[in-house]
C-alpha cells in the first residue's frame, strides 16, 4: 500500500517511479479521488458540527419561548440528519474506490533498482563455484529420476498434472535438504524456527500483496480460506495489526512448509520434472526490522540463502533484478540462479526481496522509536533459504554419476542415515 501523503506531496516523483514499472502516470486519477473523499469527510464533519450546534440552539429557543426559531431550527436537523446517510455512503463508496486503486498498484523501486523491462534487464553481480565438466552425457533429472523415487506418474495419477510422488531414497534425500536448510537458517543464522498454518484469510494475503490481484494464482478452500503460495504469508502477517516493541527487533523468522499454487500464469512453462509444480516445499526467511535496518537485513538474507547453495557446493549466480522483473511488492530483489547441467543455464532457485514499508502499511504493522509518541510502518523483508525442490533438481543434476546414480552431498550425511548415494532401483 502506498502513503497518500507521499503522493500528495511529491506527484512527479510518484509517477516517474511508476514509469520505472512500466506504468502510466496515475498521481492525478489518485488524487482527485483523494480530494473528493476528503471533501466529503469536511462535509459530513461540519454537518455534524451544525446538527450538534442546532440542537442545542432548539433548547434555548424554547426556553426564550421563541417557538418559531425552535420549529426552523428543527426542520434543519431533520434535513441535515436526512441527507447524512447518502454522504455517508458517497463517502464510503469514494474511499473504498481511493483504497483499491492503492492497493492495486506495485511497490515503487528503489532507487538503485537498474532500470529495464523484463528479465533482459536483470544485471549478474557474482558467481559462485565451479561448473562440473561431465565425461559423459549430463541427463535431465526427468529422465534418470524415476528410477530414483521421481514418481511422476503416480502423482498425476493421484492429483493431476504437476503432482510428484516422492519415494524411498528420493524421499529421504528431499527431507535430508529441507531438514539441513531449516536446522542453518535457524540454528547458524538466527531466524527463529516457527511452524504457521498453512489456511489464510482474505486480510493475510491482501497483507503481503498477493490479493487482491494474484487470487487466480491461489487455491481456495471451501469455506473461504486460501493455502498459502509461500510461508511469506503466514510469517510476515504475524505481526499484522501489532506496535513491535523496538527492542524485539529485528524479528528474524523461518518456516519450512508445504506451499500451493496453481501456476495460473505459467502455462506451458516447466512441465516436464519437478521445477514448477502445484504442491512444493520451500524453507522461508522472513525479517522485520525498523526502516533504517532494511537494508543490512537484506544482504545478511540472502547471503543466508547463498550459504546454503554453498554448503551444497552447487554453482550459482546472484543477480539484482531490473524494475519491470520485481514482484509486486518488492522495492529491491536479489536472486539467486542454480546451474542446471540438463539446460546448460543458471535457473532461480531463490528470490529475496526488501519490501520496505509497502506490506506494512497494508498490515498495519508498526512500531515506535525510542523518545517518539508517533509510531512508524516497519519494514518487511522475505526470502527462500531455499526451495526443496528445485535443490533437489539441482542437486540430482549436478551430482548425477554415468549409472545413472547420484553421489549424496557431504553436508546432507548427518540426515541420510548412511545413505551415500542413490541408486537405481
Amino acid at each position: 500500500m502506498h502513503d497518500i501523503r507521499f503522493i500528495r506531496e511529491n506527484p512527479a516523483a510518484f509517477d516517474a517511479a511508476l514509469a520505472r514499472r512500466g506504468l502510466p502516470p496515475l498521481s492525478a486519477d489518485i488524487l482527485a479521488l483523494d480530494e473528493k473523499s476528503r471533501a466529503l469527510k469536511t462535509e459530513l464533519q461540519q454537518g455534524q458540527a451544525r446538527r450538534n450546534e442546532a440542537s442545542k440552539a432548539i433548547g434555548q429557543a424554547m426556553a426564550a419561548k421563541d417557538m418559531a426559531k425552535a420549529e426552523a431550527l428543527k426542520a434543519e436537523v431533520a434535513a441535515l440528519k436526512e441527507g447524512t446517510p447518502a454522504l455517508e455512503a458517497e463517502e464510503a463508496e469514494v474511499g473504498a474506490a481511493l483504497n483499491a486503486m492503492l492497493a492495486a498498484i506495485p511497490n515503487l523501486p528503489a532507487d538503485d533498482v537498474p532500470q529495464g523491462a523484463d528479465e533482459a534487464g536483470n544485471v549478474e553481480l557474482s558467481r559462485w563455484g565451479n561448473i562440473r565438466a561431465f565425461d559423459f552425457a549430463a541427463q535431465d533429472h526427468a529422465d534418470f529420476g524415476p528410477a530414483l523415487g521421481l514418481d511422476f506418474e503416480g502423482g498425476a495419477a493421484l492429483s493431476g498434472a504437476r503432482f510428484t510422488a516422492l519415494r524411498g531414497q528420493m524421499a529421504r534425500l528431499h527431507r535430508a535438504l529441507a531438514q539441513y536448510m531449516l536446522d542453518t537458517q535457524s540454528g547458524t543464522n538466527g531466524y527463529e524456527e516457527t511452524n504457521p498454518p498453512l489456511l489464510v484469510r482474505d486480510e493475510a494475503l491482501f497483507g503481503t500483496g498477493q490479493l487482491p490481484k494474484f487470487a487466480e494464482d491461489l487455491f481456495r478452500t471451501t469455506d473461504g480460506r486460501w493455502l498459502i503460495p509461500t510461508a511469506e504469508v503466514s510469517l510476515t502477517n504475524l505481526v499484522a495489526e501489532q506496535i513491535v516493541p523496538t527492542d524485539a527487533l529485528p524479528v528474524r523468522l523461518t518456516a519450512l512448509t508445504p506451499c500451493f499454487r496453481s501456476e495460473a500464469g505459467s502455462a506451458g512453462r516447466d512441465t516436464r520434472g519437478f521445477i514448477r509444480q502445484h504442491q512444493f516445499e520451500k524453507v522461508e526467511l522472513v525479517a522485520i526490522c525498523a526502516p533504517e535496518e532494511s537494508d543490512a537485513e537484506h544482504e545478511r538474507m540472502v547471503q543466508a540463502a547463498e550459504g546454503i547453495l554453498q554448503a551444497l557446493n552447487l554453482p550459482y549466480r546472484k543477480m539484482l533484478l531490473c524494475s519491470g522483473d520485481m514482484g509486486f511488492g518488492a522495492r529491491k530483489t536479489y536472486d539467486l540462479e542454480v546451474w542446471l547441467p540438463s539446460q546448460a543455464t543458471y535457473r532461480e532457485i531463490s528470490s529475496v526481496s526488501n519490501c520496505g514499508d509497502f506490506q506494512a502499511r497494508r498490515m498495519n504493522a508498526r512500531y515506535k522509536p525510542e523518545g517518539e509518541k508517533a509510531t512508524r510502518f516497519l519494514h518487511t523483508l522475505n526470502g527462500s533459504g531455499l526451495a526443496v525442490g528445485r535443490t533437489l533438481v539441482a542437486v540430482l543434476e549436478n551430482y548425477q554419476q554415468a549409472d545413472g546414480s547420484v553421489i549424496v552431498p557431504e553436508v546432507l550425511a548427518p540426515y541420510m542415515g548412511g545413505i551415500t548415494k542413490l541408486e537405481p532401483r
